[in-house]
């Protein structure tokens, strides 16, 4: 099968078809979803999101979190001083390199994630998708991050 060339003909500027409106959209969409789901558990969507990477491996410093979350630390510590506000984590100087900063998990931030147990099946039964369908379109999602990245 011969490719088609590319050209400025070959891709319009019409809204309903631009590959980044469609992600937008869905994200949208996904934030809404979120926001409702996450309210009970008093987090925002991007708090929830290092609760998950704490859940996964506790006491990280603040740049793995944010190689994880793929946030620079500008952005990732008024979320941390938040959250350490709100009694889910602690934030201490590692004794080594005081440059470093160490995130923990406090007793309420562990007891956290048995009430947060329950948003993952609520999501994916709010998809209406079959399981291997999500699983293909988040390794193509995460194939589009890369590459973007890597052209970026």
């Amino acid at each position: 099968m011969k490719s088609r060339p590319t050209t400025s003909a070959n891709f319009p500027l019409r809204l309903d078809g631009m590959l980044c409106f469609a992600l937008y959209s869905a994200n949208l969409a996904m934030h809404k979803l979120y926001r409702k789901l996450l309210k009970e558990l008093d987090l925002t969507y991007p708090q929830y999101l290092v609760m998950l990477v704490l859940w996964e491996g506790d006491q990280l410093t603040v740049s793995e979190i944010g190689e994880r979350l793929f946030l620079d630390s500008a952005t990732l510590t008024p979320l941390l001083k938040r959250l350490e506000a709100s009694g889910l984590v602690t934030r201490t100087r590692a004794a080594g390199d005081e440059r470093q900063v160490i995130v923990a998990l406090s007793e309420e931030g562990r007891a956290l994630r048995r009430k947060a147990v329950q948003v993952p099946e609520q999501v994916f039964c709010a998809t209406a998708c079959q399981l291997d369908e999500l699983k293909t379109l988040q390794e193509q999602l995460e194939t589009l991050r890369q590459n973007l990245d890597r052209n970026a």
